[in-house]
């Protein structure tokens, strides 16, 4: 393989019901990083049926090439074609780096191009990086339990691979006159040629617990002791109207469902305040809300690494600290209903 004919920082465009998925803009945004690094242009890599115009999105957000594949073939995800595209395209415009969200949609397809492309894939990035000389991608995750760092680096193969996760990257804020260049592709693929066939889509109706999308959340640790104890994360968080999560060890310990979970065998969440109660701030736990608005922490251990990763820290007994704020927050809102608003 000569590694010098592979160029350009791709993004695969992920889609659904007329628009991008939140986690491609955010990989543009990566990718945008990369590929000025680099001195290479960025491109996405569009597929579906009658999604022409979602082009003019990714330009806003970053790109400045769109390779489209626009066919009623497209019109669901199934592997088989959506892969027979990709490695179609790779092999005609051979890009160096090829990134996907972690997604069920993102993950099936970059497991089965790496397959057949026999390349390197690197699953729940959490951090990306590119050396400017080598064009190596440094791709990081959490590895041993979360109790490490690993970069892992595809030497000898293109494009370099990596799957990042919902609410880890940034997207760039759109600028509306950003224009860039349609690459209009085809492949020889007729509906009989493909196995698998969808007769229905059902859109999930039960209540699930939506941490990816919550302003605020107070999440709970094994400081908090037992799954009694962990009552008051519960009792705190429907004082602020908060979201409840949590961290591994309180899910493997049985104290409430893995949905809450966060961290990197759990959710990715970017609330505006995340409260950490009795979480010591473990890698794993940390890659999974890092990017908050505002981190405050309780914690009894002043040498936790959460209070490295805060804005604000308590060292303090939780079942002290939590009750005196609940307390406080149940004062003001009795004045508020006392004087009929804002004190």
């Amino acid at each position: 393989m000569n590694l010098e004919e592979y160029r350009g920082v791709w993004v695969f465009l992920e889609q659904q019901d007329g628009r991008i998925a939140p986690v491609s803009l955010e990989l543009l945004g990566a990718g945008r990083k990369l590929a000025d690094k680099r001195g290479v242009p960025l491109s996405g890599l569009l597929i579906g049926d009658q999604v022409r115009e979602l082009a003019t999105v990714a330009f806003q957000y970053g790109a400045d090439v769109v390779y489209l594949y626009d066919d009623p073939i497209f019109h669901y995800y199934r592997t088989e074609s959506y892969m027979r595209a990709v490695i179609a395209c790779v092999q005609k415009h051979k890009p160096e780096i090829l990134l996907y969200g972690a997604t069920s949609t993102g993950k099936d397809l970059a497991s089965a191009v790496a397959t057949d492309l026999e390349t390197g894939l690197t699953a729940d990035t959490t951090m990306l990086d590119v050396d400017q000389e080598t064009g190596l991608l440094e791709a990081s995750r959490p590895a041993f339990g979360g109790n490490i760092m690993a970069t892992i680096l595809c030497k000898k193969h293109r494009p370099q691979m990596a799957t990042v996760r919902p609410k880890v990257m940034k997207a760039l804020p759109p600028d509306p006159n950003r224009t860039g260049q349609i690459v209009e592709e085809r492949i020889p693929l007729r509906e009989e040629e493909i196995r698998t066939k969808v007769l229905k889509i059902v859109r999930e109706t039960s209540r699930r617990v939506r941490l990816d999308e919550a302003d605020i959340i107070v999440a709970g640790g094994k400081g908090m002791g037992s799954k009694e104890g962990f009552q008051l994360i519960h009792r705190f968080a429907e004082a602020i109207g908060a979201t409840v999560g949590a961290s591994r060890d309180a899910v493997e310990a049985g104290w409430i469902d893995h949905q809450h979970q966060v961290g990197q065998t759990g959710v990715t969440v970017t609330p505006k305040i995340y409260f950490a109660i009795g979480i010591s701030g473990a890698i794993q736990h940390l890659v999974g809300m890092q990017n908050s608005g505002l981190i405050i922490a309780i914690n009894k251990d002043p040498d936790a690494p959460i209070f490295q990763a805060c804005h604000y820290g308590l060292v303090g007994d939780a079942f002290e600290i939590v009750p005196l704020l609940i307390e406080a927050l149940q004062a003001e809102s009795d004045k508020e209903v006392q004087y009929g608003g804002k004190v």
